[in-house]
């Protein structure tokens, strides 16, 4: 359930004075925009790679919006410490081993989710890891280097394979609840593309090729798939970057700043709420505007 509070400028409400241009708007029209409130009680949410970082943050804000959620990671320490600091806030969490690059891990974490809180309804697909090179290294024009099959193969198992793996696996959980939402994480270099990352925008890419196809398959089931593309966000990922590089990267943010986990967490939430039923398919870029300042 959304809770919405409109308040919309009157000169975008009627067509001539009157005449209700929105309907919805006969709620209340004020001189500010709409205030949202997100509730998401007793539904059950798995965030992958939910242990660190933007899937820490996506987790507690699900959970701060009434979900029931599931944090799947391989880092079982750090996992079980993310799930009990939300447990002790008074949230509903609850901590599963997973390794997304395994169906067999993937399948098992599926059934101690639904054995826990009996069915699932929503599905991050976070989980994501970085190997960058470039794919040809080259000094006084020759080639000296480059990204190795294991960089490259490593990459794709877990950013690419692992939400096919996911998403195969909790689609038959969704179906049973009527219907779902599935959230898939790409990334503003899967747009623009990214210097020593052919791994990384490889896999990022194909998520949202992945998600459009989705679109079209359970589109008529009652499960909505969409994307969301973050930009530079300050996590643990980002500060192994060189400091010249996120450099370049603020420079050409309007927004003038690297972006937080909870930036992201954010779209997150909305995507997966009713307020955003009618969204499907879509790419949500959560970048400061970094697409439009490159």
């Amino acid at each position: 359930m959304v809770k919405v509070e409109f308040r919309v400028l009157h000169t975008l409400l009627h067509t001539r004075k009157g005449t209700d241009r929105f309907p919805l708007a006969r709620l209340r029209s004020h001189d500010s925009f709409a205030r949202m409130h997100i509730d998401l009680t007793q539904r059950v949410a798995v965030v992958t790679g939910g242990a660190n970082g933007i899937g820490r943050a996506t987790a507690r804000r699900l959970a701060q919006s009434g979900a029931r959620v599931a944090i799947w990671d391989r880092v079982t320490a750090v996992g079980e410490a993310a799930a009990a600091a939300l447990v002790d806030e008074g949230l509903e969490a609850y901590f599963v081993e997973a390794d997304v690059t395994q169906r067999a891990s993937v399948n098992a974490a599926v059934a101690a989710t639904v054995a826990r809180f009996g069915g699932i309804d929503i599905l991050i697909n976070n989980a994501g890891i970085r190997r960058d090179a470039q794919l040809v290294k080259i000094k006084d024009g020759a080639a000296t280097g480059g990204m190795t099959d294991d960089e490259f193969d490593a990459v794709v198992a877990v950013n690419l394979k692992g939400v096919y793996t996911c998403t195969q696996a909790v689609v038959p959980e969704l179906l049973k609840r009527g219907g779902g939402r599935i959230v898939n994480a790409s990334s503003v270099v899967a747009l623009n593309g990214n210097f020593g990352q052919t791994n990384y925008v490889a896999t990022k890419a194909g998520v949202i090729g992945m998600t459009q196809v989705w679109v079209r398959e359970f589109g008529k089931r009652n499960i909505t798939v969409n994307a969301i593309a973050p930009g530079f966000i300050a996590t643990d990922m980002t500060a192994q970057m060189p400091a010249s590089a996120l450099d370049a990267m603020l420079a050409h943010t309007p927004a003038g700043r690297l972006g937080s986990p909870e930036d992201v967490a954010n779209a997150y939430c909305f995507l997966v709420s009713d307020a955003a039923a009618f969204i499907n398919g879509a790419v949500l870029s959560v970048d400061g505007g970094l697409v439009i300042g490159s």
